[in-house]
């Protein structure tokens, strides 16, 4: 819509301003162009220079220029300079000083940053250097027509649609660097059905195709077709549900994320000796991030290209696969009674029922028609209705000063289990948004909006309410149930009471622009909740409802007494990607929390995760916040590129022993008594995979490990963020 509208009239400005006599003056997308030529030139100089006579030195500063300019630059500008997707640079009578000084401080106004703090004065020289040399020099053939040049590529695109967000180091944290770990078919279904699908309307099928072999390097193959099918599992006799069960999210009603003895199997004694027993392959190649449900002895778990599996848990092999309209970060949830279903959502807010027997679908709901809501906390099932929090990423659409921030606002949605009919719902900003002001650009600005549902609900079964956090406000002005805890009659939808831990926290990723146009007047922490809370009884008859904040905090609050503070523990300094992230695990006693705080450093691949920065895990005492241990991640783990020990994942625990990803793909056991390590697994190398797709493990984010029947699944990789990418399932067992 507006985005499309922006990138005709970019297109239009690159083709209609070739005339441009200053770099400064160029459009923003010839700028962004500068910038990814910037940020993707190679190390191609020695420090060292031989000292040679001054004609020479200035002849191989221009020689390194053009490797770099040839590099990145020639795709756009033409191999010579003489214009082709951008305008020519050749004749333009530019000054060293100012051709220098754009490049290495960028232009205010502009998706063109400074870089004199990422990239040294030699490098940024040496491109000054050739940039002039083409700019006062004559033009091949006494012509400087675009109409001679080289087809528009998927380089030319991705400069003109998508260089000033994706380049511009901040959120989305996705550079050409980070994509190009992604296969091909990952980049195309993002434009096609994922998270870009807004933007990527705007392109043809070929040339999706030629934006994701530019950012890959590979030839696209549409691996959802050409990928070796899992194999089949031979059916003599069907398998059943009965079992040890780790079913949705937090495995049972309160969200605890604690599995009894009986049905982890596992016990403390045996963790120090589990052994990879089977690896699946999840397509895309960049992210895993769907936490696996395990229902006696089958496995559930969804891809980002929206595959969802049922496996055998002794062996990996498929029973069926369905395919969704969009990605699948939910767990999965398994209904009872005869006609099992399977119950899921997708990053285009659509929810599923299916068989979960035969994987055939049953229904199909889609509960906002919002361009950018998405279903990222897993729906609740309880006494035949399907409770389904829905989010949204139109706070990083916010980053594009045209985008008309903001109008989505989060939703609560009660669904009837079996038919998919809509009972009710609740949002969290009482009335729709309405235009506000308008910002520098001209764009018409709308409000309140945002407080998204990340998380999965939480039922009181006594009270017969449901518990749940809302996210931050996206726009102006600001309202009373962002990050807030809400608690909300089952029956009906009312919001019961509420409680806001953070006010003020109006935020969107345009705050972190050069070009700060749509951010909010007062701009907030981003502290917001994409943890559940989670609901557990005290010896003495005390309820407590703990919930983990961004901000850094654990949080008790009294459930019986409409979210009174019992006590408030800090355990990081909090952030966007900072403080609790994903969800505690609690047993009946004591608390057990992961700590974030990723953190971010510069480097000549632009933001790069701070191998240095985050991490650990604490035990807290429920009864009043006391900490009883904290165990910081060892040190010099992370010595490859873009690792940090960051403790994002959820959760999970069973007697005795509490597991934990990290971000540098590795998975931990403690000792629940003293933080003992017990168990480590560096998921990052290649995998065998039983469906024979090729497999690396990465960053363990999103859902934590799910332990049931003696067996422990999780999976590895998590792109975003410029995290460690990867695409495996991973099922281990004792030896």
């Amino acid at each position: 819509m507006k985005v499309k509208s922006q990138n005709k009239l970019i297109g239009k400005s690159c083709a209609s301003n070739t005339s441009s006599r200053l770099l400064g003056s160029m459009p923003s997308c010839v700028l962004a162009l500068v910038w990814a030529v910037l940020i993707a030139a190679p190390a191609l100089r020695a420090n060292a220079r031989q000292q040679t006579s001054s004609a020479e030195t200035a002849a191989q500063d221009r020689s390194a220029g053009q490797r770099l300019f040839a590099t990145s630059c020639a795709a756009c500008h033409g191999a010579a300079g003489q214009g082709a997707g951008a305008p020519a640079l050749r004749n333009l009578g530019l000054t060293a000083s100012k051709a220098a000084s754009v490049i290495a401080n960028g232009k205010t106004g502009t998706s063109m940053p400074a870089f004199k703090d990422t990239y040294n004065s030699r490098q940024i020289a040496d491109l000054t250097a050739y940039v002039l040399s083409l700019a006062n020099a004559a033009p091949p053939g006494g012509t400087t027509s675009a109409t001679a040049a080289a087809p528009v590529n998927g380089g030319v695109i991705y400069a003109a649609r998508c260089a000033s967000c994706h380049e511009a180091g901040g959120p989305p944290y996705l550079n050409h660097y980070v994509l190009k770990d992604a296969d091909p078919d990952y980049i195309v279904y993002m434009l096609r059905s994922g998270t870009m699908h807004v933007q990527g309307a705007d392109l043809t099928p070929a040339q999706r195709i030629a934006v994701a072999e530019y950012l890959t390097g590979k030839p696209y193959r549409h691996s959802a077709a050409a990928a070796p099918a899992a194999p089949s599992c031979p059916i003599t006799v069907m398998p059943g549900f009965s079992g040890p069960q780790w079913n949705g999210w937090g495995v049972d009603l309160a969200n605890s994320r604690f599995q009894l003895a009986a049905d982890a199997g596992l016990t403390a004694e045996q963790v120090p000796n589990l052994k990879l027993k089977w690896a699946f392959g999840i397509p895309g190649g960049f992210t895993s991030y769907s936490q696996p449900t395990v229902a006696g002895q089958r496995v559930f778990v969804g891809d980002p290209l929206g595959g969802v599996y049922s496996l055998d848990a002794a062996k990996g092999c498929a029973y069926w696969t369905f395919h969704a309209d969009a990605g699948v970060r939910t767990a999965i949830v398994i209904g009872s009674g005869p006609n099992r279903l399977a119950y899921f959502g997708d990053l285009r807010a659509n929810v599923y029922a299916i068989n979960a027997l035969t994987g055939k679908l049953v229904w199909k709901k889609k509960v906002s028609d919002h361009p950018y809501a998405r279903i990222t906390g897993t729906p609740r099932l309880y006494q035949g209705r399907l409770y389904v929090p829905v989010s949204s990423r139109e706070e990083w659409m916010a980053a594009t000063p045209s985008y008309p921030c903001c109008t989505f606002r989060g939703i609560l949605a009660a669904l009837d289990a079996a038919t998919g009919k809509e009972l009710w719902r609740t949002y969290t900003v009482s009335e729709p948004a309405k235009p506000t002001t308008k910002n520098k650009a001209g764009t018409q600005l709308w409000g309140p909006s945002g407080a998204g549902l990340w998380s999965s609900p939480t039922v009181d079964a006594e009270r017969q309410l449901l518990y749940i956090g809302a996210g931050n406000n996206y726009s102006d002005p600001q309202t009373p149930l962002s990050d807030a805890i809400l608690a909300i009659d089952l029956r009906t939808g009312k919001i019961v009471w509420s409680r806001q831990l953070t006010s003020g926290d109006t935020y969107n990723v345009s705050c972190y622009r050069d070009d700060r146009s749509n951010c909010p007047a007062k701009q907030g922490p981003d502290s917001d909740f994409a943890a559940s809370p989670i609901l557990r009884k005290l010896s003495n008859g005390q309820r407590v409802l703990l919930v983990g904040q961004k901000s850094g905090v654990v949080w008790g609050l009294d459930p019986d007494k409409r979210g009174e503070i019992l006590w408030q523990t800090r355990i990081g300094h909090g952030g966007p990607l900072g403080g609790v992230q994903w969800g505690p695990a609690a047993d009946d006693q004591t608390a057990y929390v992961a700590l974030s705080d990723f953190g971010m450093t510069g480097g000549s691949e632009g933001l790069t995760p701070d191998p240095k920065s985050g991490g650990g895990l604490f035990a807290i005492r429920l009864g009043d916040g006391h900490q009883l241990w904290a165990v910081k991640p060892p040190t010099g783990e992370c010595t490859i590129s873009r690792c940090s020990p960051a403790q994002s994942a959820a959760v999970t625990a069973i007697p005795g022993v509490i597991f934990s990803g990290s971000d540098d793909g590795h998975v931990l056991a403690y000792s629940s008594a003293d933080g003992k390590v017990l168990w480590d697994f560096d998921t990052v190398r290649d995998f065998d995979t039983v469906n024979k797709l090729p497999a690396r493990g990465g960053a363990v984010d999103g859902g934590g490990p799910a332990v049931a029947g003696g067996m422990v699944f999780v999976n590895a990789g998590y792109g975003s963020i410029y995290g460690l990418p990867g695409n495996v399932l991973l099922a281990f067992a004792p030896r």
